[in-house]
This record gives C-alpha cells, structure tokens and sequence, in this order.
C-alpha cells in the first residue's frame, strides 16, 4: 500500500466505478495512455501532481503511470476531492493521495508537503501552491526538478509574475493556454459544471433571474452562455474595455459591480483577482442575494467584509451560508467561497477535460525530452501538441475534415498569385 492520507478506503469500490464510468468519455488519453504503456516515456519520473482529485484527474495519475512515473497526488482546493476517485488511486492503482474533501487549512498544506516528499523532478499544478512551496519553503528540493506543467488562468498569473520577476527556478508549460484547454475545458467545462454546482447547492430557478458574472474571459462566456439558454437574464462586469464590448455585441447586459449588485439575484466571480465582490457590494445586494465563486482561489468574494456586516451565520443547508445582515436583509455564500463547480458539484464533464488531461501528460513527456533546453519561464503547450490532441479527439468522435490539395498549399505560400 503506498503512503496515504484519504478518507475512507472502504470507498475504492465505488470509486472505481465512478473512474470506470468518466473513462467511457475519455478516448484521447486511453490513446496516450496505450502508447505510454508501450514506450514508457515517463520511466523513473518522480511526478508531484497538485491537482483536483477526481475521476477524471484518476485517469490521469493511471495514464502517467503507465508511462513509468511515480507519482505522489494531493488537492488542489480543500474542497475539490472526490474521496471515493482518492481512495481507489490508493488500493486499485498503487498511487500516492494525501487528500480529504473539506480538509482544514492547515491540513491542505500538510499534504501539499507529504506529495513533495516524494522529491520530484516534474511538478503539476493546478493554482501554482507546489511552485510556490517550493520556492518559498522547500528550497533545498528545487535542485532535482526539471520542469512543471500548470493548469490554470489563476496559477500561469502567478507563475509569470515569478518568472517576470526572475523568482522561477525552472521551465513551466502553461497547459491552461494550450487551445485544447481554454477554448473547450474553460469555455464548455466551466459553464456546464458552475451551473451544475449552483443548482445543486440551491435547488433554485435560473430562468427568470437576473444574474450576475464577473469578468469575461473563457470561462465567464461559457457561465454567460449556460446562463441564457437556462433563461436568465444575464449581467456583465468587466474592466477590460475590450472584454466588456465582446460581452455587449454577445448579446449581454454590461455595467459596473456596485450597480449590479443592487438588481443581481445570483452572482459568480471567475476573475481570478482578490475581492471583486466587496462591502460595498454586499450592502448594496437585495435580500436572498446568492454568491458564488468558480475561479481558483477563494478570494474574489471578500468573505471577511461579508462576517463583519452580519449579526448572525448559519449553515441553511450543504454548501449554502446563510449571513444575516445587521439591516435585516440576509447574503447566501455558497461553498465557503471556492470554486463552486467542485465543491458543490463534480466538475467538468470527463468529455472536455479527456483534452485537458490530454494536455498534462504530452507536456510531461515533452518536459521530460527537452527540459534541458528550456529556460526558467513559462511556455506555451507546443502547437503540435495541441493540433494532434484535436485530431485524436475528432477521430474518437466520428469526425472527419478536409485537407489542403497540393494546389492550395502552393497558393497559400505564394506571395505571386493574386486575384
């Protein structure tokens, strides 16, 4: 049994079902995951992953593997884990988990050290808190890594901030910008997933409502797609002026965030900054106002300006906060604060994040070939990488394209031809 920090080990069973279950919609990396099985590019490859613990995350850990790794796995959020996929990684495939849902503080950290423990030479990150623990507290293993992969919009941030600064001691593939990712995993896995996460906490119609998303990136379009066909009448705040036009001509309502506080009836930050919804907005909110977050960290909801404007706090039902404001009017806080699409819900859809994944392992493989050549910045996945996981991805669904002719080739390099 390897080393271990999980719920229940009694939940193996269920758990490999749920990953046997996620697998059926996980084609590209059961392709990458056969070739690794072969070719063992990941042999002798200490990985720490910092990630989700999911079942979709599970055929992730089962994939690098097979590939040869050793692997140490722990939560990337105190209540993302999915302790039946933790318990079945440990007893059905041999892997490393220090991860329990709702973990305290102090404990989230904890097995964030226990995972470094296994002296790694490829870190995974999703949030950047292996990165910063290392560079921060665990200096002395910085010497034995080659190379990260990194998840998210929140985490390639700080991890370019780092490097920026000069602060990041090795080379970082930024997984998050890869096509394959943001267009489809932030896009369609965020939307599908954040919606999922509220209803289930709430029990509450969407249609009707108005609702409130800050920010317009990847993520937030799909959040406002989901929201509109739910027949919600969507708001946007923005502080890209671009951002904000693109929300506009999308067809959304647009304005500042102490203005929508006061109309909103469900609100979503996914900005990936501190304190979007602030006191201010709190006592502008009606009453039965709902607050949600689905960026990474559970800052962009300032929940301690929310505590000091309430008289009184109580759990209403799961991962629902009821705060009573001293005027009466009463704030729902959903899931703490944190990413509502896993505390409250499973996550994406194991359909989108079969080409997240898709991206973690190929950049593992690829930092592991050329990890030497890399400078200590962050890098965007390589192009190839991207094009084939859209291509495996397009077979497994039935789907075929075009291709250029000879003729269309020569044109399409030829500066001669005109009209």
């Amino acid at each position: 049994m390897p080393k271990h920090d999980v719920k229940d080990l009694a939940l193996a069973k269920k758990g490999a079902l749920r990953i046997e279950w996620a697998a059926q919609e996980m084609p590209v990396l059961k392709i990458i995951r056969d070739r690794f099985k072969k070719e063992k590019p990941l042999k002798g490859i200490r990985v720490c992953a910092c990630l989700h613990v999911t079942t979709e995350t599970a055929m992730l850990m089962e994939t690098l593997k097979s590939g040869g790794a050793e692997i140490a796995l722990c939560a990337s959020n105190p209540l993302s884990t999915q302790d039946d996929a933790a318990a079945s990684l440990v007893k059905n495939s041999g892997i490393s988990v220090f991860a329990i849902k709702g973990e305290d503080t102090k404990t989230y950290y904890r097995h964030i050290k226990d995972a470094l423990a296994i002296k790694p030479q490829i870190t995974m990150d999703d949030g950047a808190d292996v990165v910063s623990i290392l560079h921060k507290e665990e200096k002395g293993l910085l010497k034995g890594v080659i190379g990260g992969t990194e998840e998210t919009t929140t985490g390639v941030i700080r991890l370019k901030a780092m490097a920026a600064d000069g602060a990041l001691q090795y080379p970082i593939i930024a997984v998050n910008d890869a096509y394959t990712k943001h267009l489809f995993d932030n896009r369609y896995g965020t939307g599908q997933s954040t919606l999922d996460g509220i209803i289930r906490a709430t029990n509450r119609l969407l249609a009707g409502s108005i609702f409130v998303i800050a920010g317009y990136g990847w993520c937030s379009r799909g959040i406002a797609m989901r929201a509109k066909g739910h027949g919600a009448r969507v708001i946007v705040t923005e502080i890209n002026p671009l951002k904000a036009l693109e929300a506009l001509m999308d067809g959304f309502e647009v304005m500042p965030m102490v203005e929508a506080s006061k109309i909103g009836d469900i609100f979503v930050t996914a900005t990936g900054n501190i304190n979007v919804i602030s006191a201010n907005c709190f006592k502008a909110m009606k009453d039965g106002a709902i607050v949600s977050n689905t960026g990474h960290f559970n800052v962009e909801i300032d929940i301690q300006a929310l505590k000091k404007l309430s008289k009184s706090r109580r759990v209403i039902r799961d991962f629902v906060e009821e705060y009573t404001l001293r005027n009466g009017r009463r704030i729902y806080l959903l899931g703490e604060g944190r990413l509502i699409n896993l505390a409250a819900a499973e996550g994406h859809p194991s359909a989108v994040m079969d080409m997240s994944f898709a991206n973690q392992a190929l950049s593992a493989e690829y930092m592991v070939k050329n990890a030497r050549k890399l400078e200590k910045r962050v890098y965007s996945v390589p192009e190839k990488i991207d094009q084939e996981i859209s291509r495996l991805k397009l077979k497994a669904m039935g789907t075929g394209i075009d291709r250029l002719t000879p003729e269309q080739k020569k044109y399409l390099s030829s500066w001669e031809m005109g009209t």
